[in-house]
């Protein structure tokens, strides 16, 4: 025998299992991946020892916290090449992603963390911006994008997005929205 025999989550697990996963996004949303642990599980009604069961390290709890976040992320994406003008196909992916982070600002922190353990969050993430990369560069041959646009100031507007704070979620997309449309402003060639 080469591999463990495997056996039917009991229904109490699972539950237990996403309704960790409901607070975590909750805890990292509102504090980021900074938040301990013992947090999430207090919050979760739980002890230590049952997050740790079911979610080993914090990493591989925000990986699965965030798989939605990331689907969501490729999606805008993959739409944003797929318009035929690059140009509204960019500045389409810039707001709509400031908007995704903007409501999670925990999601900002692990898209722009590297998780060396979380291979397939990793690939995700670097797939997602090589294909930001080449939608600029197809909006830079159109000649709307700034021929200087680098990858890294997309990088750096998601951290200074992240960095809004309000007192509400609604009135945090509202000013990321008004800071997508500075943005996009300013790498306009």
């Amino acid at each position: 025998m080469t591999g463990r025999l495997t056996h039917p989550t009991r229904s109490d697990a699972r539950y237990n299992r996403e309704h960790i996963l409901d607070v975590a996004r909750e805890v990292f949303a509102t504090e980021g991946l900074t938040a301990p642990m013992r947090e999430i599980a207090r919050r979760a009604g739980i002890g230590p020892a049952t997050l740790y069961r079911h979610f080993p390290t914090k990493e591989l709890l925000a990986t699965e916290a965030f798989a939605a976040q990331m689907a969501a992320c490729e999606t805008v994406v993959d739409e944003g090449l797929a318009d035929p003008d690059p140009w509204r196909g960019f500045c389409s992916v810039i707001e709509r992603i400031c908007e995704l982070h903007a409501r999670d600002r925990g999601f900002t922190a692990a898209f722009t963390t590297s998780f060396p353990h979380a291979v397939d969050f990793t690939a995700r993430r670097e797939r997602t911006l090589a294909l930001v990369a080449k939608l600029a560069g197809e909006a830079k041959k159109s000649g709307r994008l700034r021929q200087d646009f680098v990858l890294d100031d997309l990088v750096l507007v998601l951290m200074a997005n992240g960095g809004i704070h309000a007192a509400s979620p609604a009135t945090r997309v509202a000013a990321s929205r008004r800071f997508a449309a500075l943005v996009i402003r300013a790498f306009e060639a």
